[in-house]
């Protein structure tokens, strides 16, 4: 027991270690006060969803070509007369798994984000569901800022939508 506390003591000396680094180099990059300011976004998931999408500006041409790499956008499926909306299953999984965490904390965090999961939650969406839409809704935000390189402002992301503006 007395051996297994020292490796426990040693890796969260470790993991403090780790993060007062990762802090301070996600701090130098400049898109690095963009992506904080957006709710829910702190160091550790703002550098894994900068490190996915990648620091290229020019790489999306658009928000919905951003949220189709990142595969929150859905999949609508048409055959003759039947049409099939589905979550996007061919996708880069880390990112998912990223954006997931994002939008979880951002309910929490954001008035718009919290009225659209419950909005979603209301129609019938699962709890999954309704955080793929969140975080799609906050896919194209992200975008709009870097595009405009201006921070995140609650009421201009959705004052679009008067049902969940803050």
């Amino acid at each position: 027991m007395a051996s297994l506390t020292k490796v426990i003591a040693a890796n969260n000396h470790q993991i403090t270690e780790l993060e007062a680094v990762l802090d301070d180099h996600f701090a130098q990059h400049p898109d690095a006060a963009i992506l904080r300011s957006l709710p829910g976004l702190g160091v550790v998931t703002g550098a894994r969803v900068l490190g996915e999408f990648g620091d290229d500006p020019t790489r999306y041409d658009s928000a919905k070509a951003r949220r189709n790499y990142a595969g929150t956008s859905p999949l609508t499926v048409a055959s003759g007369t039947r049409t099939v909306v589905r979550a996007r299953h061919v996708r880069n999984k880390r990112l998912a798994d990223a954006l997931h965490w994002w939008a979880f904390n951002a309910i929490t965090r954001s008035p718009g984000a919290r009225a659209l999961y419950d909005r979603r939650r209301a129609a019938g969406d699962t709890h999954s569901g309704a955080l793929r839409v969140v975080a799609n809704r906050l896919v194209a935000i992200l975008h709009g800022c870097l595009r405009t390189h201006t921070t995140y402002d609650e009421h201009t992301a959705w004052a679009h939508r008067h049902d969940l503006a803050a």
